[in-house]
């Protein structure tokens, strides 16, 4: 009975390990060519759009959230998404009050300085990352599965955090009317892919903190 125990805990820790987010698995590849922006330009509603970004400490514990602002316009012809380009601006990176705890001894605005110090993005150096749009495809349900309820199409683009860009894809919702775009979706990426290492790759600081980032997008684009 008691190693039964043993084990029931350990497949149960294992399990926590392995749980670090709720977010659709981002495929990453090497950069692609950016996609010609044709068609009608909407420009981002900064005040209806949201960024919301989550990391963890390892299994998943200790969320950190809060999120962070971008600018930038969206592209639509025959009723499509053709192009896009987005600013984000790292130095609006906000940590909510809430993810920290007060038991801690620390405020959430410790933490935005730690995450804006060279020690991950640098934001002195790197003031703004980017993300621009290399395709837009059609959503298959019987092929991929989503966390996002009514996936309408698969998004690809390249991201640049600090000085290197990785391309990712991820099923998006996205709605198109004659004064609006919306995009919504909620992926994973892998920090590591930009060299987001916390003091040295393998340093036990870092081994603590996943490297599952998980970003939460609600983006509306008006003409």
């Amino acid at each position: 009975m008691k190693k039964f125990f043993i084990f029931a805990a350990a497949s149960t820790l294992a399990f926590a390990a392995c749980k670090n987010s709720e977010g659709d698995q981002a495929k990453t590849a090497e950069t692609q060519e950016v996609a010609k922006q044709s068609g009608s330009v909407y420009n981002l509603d900064t005040t209806a759009s949201s960024i919301k970004w989550t990391g963890y400490h390892k299994g998943g514990l200790n969320p950190r959230f809060g999120i962070i602002k971008a600018s930038g316009t969206v592209s639509v012809e025959n009723n499509a998404i053709t192009g896009g380009s987005f600013n984000i601006d790292m130095n609006t990176l906000i940590t909510d009050t809430a993810a920290v705890a007060a038991a801690e001894g620390k405020k959430s605005t410790d933490l935005d300085g730690h995450l804006k110090s060279p020690d991950f993005f640098d934001v002195a150096k790197y003031p703004t990352a980017k993300f621009e749009i290399t395709s837009v495809a059609p959503f298959d349900s019987s092929k991929v599965k989503s966390v996002i309820e009514g996936a309408t199409n698969i998004v690809s683009g390249n991201l640049t955090l600090k000085d290197k860009t990785v391309n990712v894809t991820f099923p998006a919702k996205v709605s198109v009317s004659e004064t609006e775009v919306s995009v919504e979706s909620k992926f994973v990426i892998n920090r590591s892919d930009w060299g987001l290492t916390y003091k040295t790759e393998g340093n036990p600081a870092d081994w603590g903190i996943s490297k599952d980032i998980e970003i939460q997008m609600n983006v509306k684009a008006k003409k």
